[in-house]
Parts: C-alpha cells; structure tokens; sequence
C-alpha cells in the first residue's frame, strides 16, 4: 500500500492540452479582447491583483502623498492669485480717479478742525475691512449707522465693481467724490426696506454703514465756532481741574458738588466734544468712563434726569463716535432704571436705587411729573432698537399708550402731575408749557419722527395740543405786541413764561420741516423774537429764569417784567436750541446774531478767571449779577453744543433729516429718514 502511493507519487502529472481557435464572428460574441474599455478594466486588474500586497501598499501611499501635494499647492496658489487679481482691480480702478473695491464711506459730519487752523487737520485713521452684512433684523428700526470700533474708529466698506462703475457713470463731469475720514464721522442711512416701529424687537440691532448720498467738503470753522470752542475749553478746564469725574463744577469755590455721584457734567458733554473736535478732551473723558464710570452704587437717582443726561449722553455718543464701549455702559445704566416702570399703573416712580434695584415715588407724594415721565421715550425705545430687547420701547410706550387716553386734558394740554398708583392726573386745571409739562409736548413731535411719521397717535396729540395752545396760553404783550406763551389757572390766564418754554419756537419750526401745518413756522417767528427780548430788554444781556409779560401799556414799563424770587440765570439752553433751529430752517443770519449776543454776555457775566462759567442771582445788575457758584452740566451738554451748531453753515453737522435731538440736545438716530 504504502510502495504503490510511492511510485505514484513519484511520477510526474501528465497534463493535456486543448488548442481552440475561435473565427472573428465567435471573438465577439463571446467577449474575446477587442481594446474595449470593460476589457482593459479586467486586464488592468487582472495586472493589480498580481501585485504583492507590499508593491499595492507603496502605490498607494504614494497616490495619497501626491493627491496631498497637490491639494496643499492649489490653495496657496489659488490664494495668491485671487491676491493678485484684487490688486490689479484696484489700481485699474484708482487709475481712473475713482476708489477701487476698498471705497471707503464718506463721513456725514464734517472732519473736525482745531481752534487754530495753522494747526491742521486730526491725521486720517487707518482703515479695516468691514466684517460681513448682518442678518436681517426685525424692530422698530432698519435704519443701518455707521459705527466704526473702538480701536480705529471708522470701518470701510468694500464695493463691488458694478457699484463703481456706476458711481462712474453717474459722474461724467469728473467730479470724483473724495472720502472724508473723520474721527467724529457717522453715517445714518434708511434701509430700502423699511418698516413701521414695533415694540417687538426679535435680533439685536448692530451697527453698520451705507455709502452717504452725496460727498461733500467739509466747512471751514468760522471765528464765531472757535469762540465757541474757546467758551468750551475754558469751561472745560475748570471741571477737569477742580471737580474732575464729579456731577457739577462749583467753579467759585473751585470744588464740585454731587447730585447722583455718576460724573454728570463730563457724560453729558461727551458728544459736545466730539462735535467741537475736540479729541484730546474726548479721549482723556472717555478713560474715565472706561475705567471710572460704575454704576454698581447705593445711590437713588432721578429716573428723567439720569435718563436725558446719562444713558441719552452716552447712546448719542455711541452713533457718533461708533465706540462701543458707550453702548455697553448705556445698557448697564438702561437695566438698572427699570425698576422704576414697576408700578400699579405702569407710569414709572420718579426716583431709583441704581445699585439696590428698588424704586420710590418723592417723600412727600406718589405723583409724577407728566413731563418726566413722557420724556424718557427717546432714549428708552433706542435702547430697544439696539439692543433687540424690546423691554426698554414696551415699558415707555405703554406710558404714551396710557396717556393717551386719559381725560383731564383741555384741547390737547396736559396737567403737571400724574399720580403712579391710579395712572390719572391729578391736580387739574393746572395747564402750562413750562417746569413740568414742557417736554411732553416736545416728545409727542419728536418720537413721530424718531419712529418714520408712523405713530399717528403722537402725531394726534400734538397738533391736538398746538391748536390748545393757540387757543388758550396766546397773548400779546405791551407795548411792543411780543407773541408769548402763558399758563392757565382753573380758567383763569396768567402771563407767566418760563425761560424753558423758550423750546417751543424750535419745536414748531421741526415740525414745519417735516410737513406739518405751515402757521406754526409763523409761529415759531413769533415767539423766537419774544424770547430773545427776554434778553434784550434785560440789563445784563441775559435772561431771568421767568418773566411776566406787561398785558397793558404803562409808562417807562417795559414788554419784560421780572420779579426778584425769578432773575436769576442758570445758563440755560432753551432759547439758543431755537435759534439753531431757525437759523438752520430758514438761513436767516439775525438768529446767528443774536446768539453771538447771547454767548458775549455769558462771558461777561458769568465767566470765571480761573475756569468754568457760573449761574447768577440777578441778571439786571450789570455791576454785580451775584455768581450763585454752579456749572450746570446742561452749559456744556447743550448751550455751549448748539451755540457751535447755530454758527455753523454745514447742514450735515447733526442733520436734522437724519438726527432727532432729545431734550438734553444729544442727538439719535432718526430710524426712517426723511
């Protein structure tokens, strides 16, 4: 068994072999080679698989490393000529007289210009690449502001190639539109697709730019501006010397004095500064709120006044100067006022612990001032608008809402006091345009224009109130037949004015701007040439804080009579505000003229040698006006800011077709221009 296995084993295998020959007709029908593509697919695989696996291996290694290679050189490649390319575009571009794909935005302010104009120019600031469009945003506003960060103050924006050649085409004349690059710049412009103000907001409102309409060079400062600037600085030199990050300079005494402990007078003169030029100043204010300005205090502040100076100061500041550290601190101030809308009535409490978010009416009664709490809205539905958070614009205007509908009015006018536990006014019968009352009217105009000409309640209102105006608070005094507003007592009229009524002439010009009744520019004519004899008939040159108008003629009697309790002057704005606003509607230069009046007597009488102006106690004693020893913060805030506007002959400085001032002069953002 086992030596036959052996035999066999040891003889080789015979094999057989068959030859086949296949016609042409068989080869193809049968699949034979034919240089097909599925043919050589088997044949290279056929090869593949002959392959060890260790040559398959370093194939493939080295496949991958090439394809790895070759990635790696397209994008650096791709890069530098997409670089390149850009490059080319842009000197094209430049080589014909017109900005390449990196067009900057042109500034609607003016670049600023020094006291002394050998001294030049800011240097231009270094522009960035501005970041992607944001998201579609929902609220009250589409309006899009140029708001440049913080670390270069002004963001470019690239156009495309059709933009340009557009421009180019638009401009056959040459006339090559040259960027301005101010530091104190802005750009407000309408969204093309606009809609009406909502109290619900859904995404937080981010700053941006579009091109301005038209490029324009920037107005020369004139002497009358720098005497501004020189009132500003001599002002600003006593606060930074004797009363530096505190409320108000006591310039007399050269110490300060404290109202809510938050650097009151340097807040609200931040956006005065930055439309002065006056970047030094600005830059050493801003270090202190960046470092200094906390609000994290066990300190009960007016909600009306810390919301018009403070969070109006710096929202103003904000849009102008695109720094966000303001907008951060305009939050912070927003959040911790809230508090006060916390009432049965919703109409807000009058004074709030900042730092304990706790809120009271006034010791001796649970009223409000209509005034203050109607005057709020501004800065509170801006807040809203950029922010996304719709809480700020629902709390002020359910107040507006309730107001609205409340009885107790006559023909329009409004009492003083509103009670916050029922929501009513209370102490009727009381009808005045002056100390409690005064800025609801002004608000109701300037919120309808804030918001687009869309809040037809506001609208109502106020022609409602202007026609009860000229119905119940008009008369004419003697002898010189001066137009002037009074108050209304339970039926009876008295020819009282406050100085702050002075804001009306202003208000009814911007209404007569934007469309409304042409008798009120009349009007405004009327009563601006009434309040400036409030100064021109009074020994000093300067105003008293109230007036009593003569109803009859009397013998060396004049139109202005002054009771000793009311001569005194707290270097109020009211009166130049409506000269801007005259100046700026109609170019008539005696408005200018009689500003310059007015600032010369300010430096007469109430300039302090050592830095600062002061308020006086009697302004008909040229020989001793009797200093009180106090700088409001509104001197810089807003005399002194629109005293600089009144002289100007730029209508971009702060344009009122863009620009709503609230009634502590700091302008925002108009959401719909005109």
């Amino acid at each position: 068994m086992y030596s036959g296995a052996a035999v066999a084993a040891a003889t080789p295998p015979r094999r057989d072999f068959i030859s086949v020959t296949l016609g042409p007709e068989e080869a193809v029908g049968t699949g034979g080679y034919n240089n097909s593509k599925a043919w050589r697919r088997r044949s290279c695989w056929r090869k593949w698989k002959q392959l060890s696996r260790l040559q398959r291996s370093v194939i493939l290694f080295l496949f991958a490393f090439l394809a790895v290679c070759g990635l790696i050189s397209y994008t650096s490649m791709g890069e530098a000529w997409k670089s390149l390319t850009n490059k080319s575009l842009d000197d094209e571009k430049t080589e014909q007289g017109i900005p390449g794909l990196k067009l900057a935005n042109p500034a609607v302010l003016p670049a600023p210009q020094k006291e002394d104009a050998s001294r030049g120019g800011y240097p231009e600031l270094s522009l960035q690449k501005e970041p992607k469009p944001p998201h579609v945003r929902r609220g009250p506003s589409n309006l899009q502001i140029k708001a440049p960060r913080r670390d270069t103050r002004l963001k470019t924006r690239h156009s495309t190639v059709r933009a340009v050649e557009e421009l180019v085409q638009a401009d056959k004349e040459e006339k090559t539109e040259k960027s301005i690059i101010s530091w104190r710049g802005a750009v407000i412009e309408p969204d093309e697709s606009t809609e009406p103000p909502s109290s619900k907001i859904k995404e937080p409102e981010k700053p941006s730019s579009l091109e301005a309409e038209e490029q324009k060079e920037p107005v020369p400062i004139n002497e009358r501006q720098r005497a501004v600037i020189e009132a500003f600085r001599h002002a600003w030199k006593g606060y930074k010397d004797f009363a530096w990050g505190h409320d108000e300079l006591k310039p007399l005494s050269k110490s300060y004095s404290e109202w809510f402990g938050l650097g009151l007078t340097l807040i609200d003169a931040l956006d005065t500064m930055w439309i002065l030029g006056l970047k030094e100043e600005f830059e050493e204010a801003r270090k202190w709120v960046a470092n200094d300005l906390v609000f994290d205090k066990n300190v009960d502040v007016n909600l009306f006044e810390s919301t018009i100076r403070i969070l109006g100061g710096l929202l103003s500041t904000y849009h102008l100067s695109g720094d966000s550290l303001f907008l951060e601190k305009a939050k912070d101030i927003g959040n911790r006022l809230m508090p006060a809308f916390k009432t049965p009535s919703k109409i807000p409490y009058s004074d709030v612990n900042i730092g304990r978010g706790t809120a009271h009416p006034p010791r001796w009664t649970s009223d409000s001032t209509v005034a203050e709490v109607t005057s709020i809205q501004l800065e509170f539905r801006e807040l809203s608008r950029l922010t996304g958070d719709e809480k700020f614009q629902k709390a002020v205007d359910e107040v507006m809402k309730h107001v609205h509908t409340l009885s107790g009015k006559n023909d329009g006018l409004v009492p003083m006091f509103i009670n916050t536990n029922s929501g009513q006014f209370t102490h009727l019968g009381v009808y005045t345009l002056g100390a409690r009352a005064d800025s609801y009217y002004e608000y109701l105009l300037k919120q309808w224009i804030q918001g687009g000409k869309k809040e037809n309640e506001l609208l109502e209102d106020y022609m409602r109130a202007m026609e009860g105006v000229k119905k119940h608070l008009l008369q004419r005094s003697a002898p010189k037949k001066l137009t002037f507003v009074g108050e209304l007592a339970h039926g009876h009229f008295s020819a009282k004015m406050d100085h702050l009524v002075c804001f009306l002439p202003g208000t009814l010009a911007l209404g007569a701007h934007n469309g409304l009744a042409a008798d009120h520019m009349k009007l405004a004519e009327a009563l601006i040439e009434t309040c400036y004899q409030m100064y021109a008939q009074v020994e000093t040159g300067l105003s008293p804080e109230i007036v009593h108008f003569s109803l009859h003629a009397q013998k060396g009697h004049k139109d202005v009579e002054i009771k000793p309790a009311d001569r005194h002057n707290l270097l109020r704005p009211e009166t130049v505000e409506s000269l801007f606003y005259m100046y700026r509607f109609t170019g008539d230069k005696k408005y200018q003229d009689w500003g310059w009046e007015i600032l010369q007597n300010f430096n007469k009488y109430t300039r302090v040698p050592t830095g600062g102006y002061t308020s006086i106690n009697n302004v008909q004693n040229p020989s001793n006006p009797e200093p009180r020893d106090k700088m409001e913060s509104f001197f810089l805030g807003e005399t002194l800011k629109y005293m600089f506007l009144l002289f100007s002959d730029d209508i971009d400085l702060i344009n009122l077709d863009k620009y709503v001032f609230n009634t502590e002069a700091h302008p925002l953002p108009i959401w719909v221009p005109a």
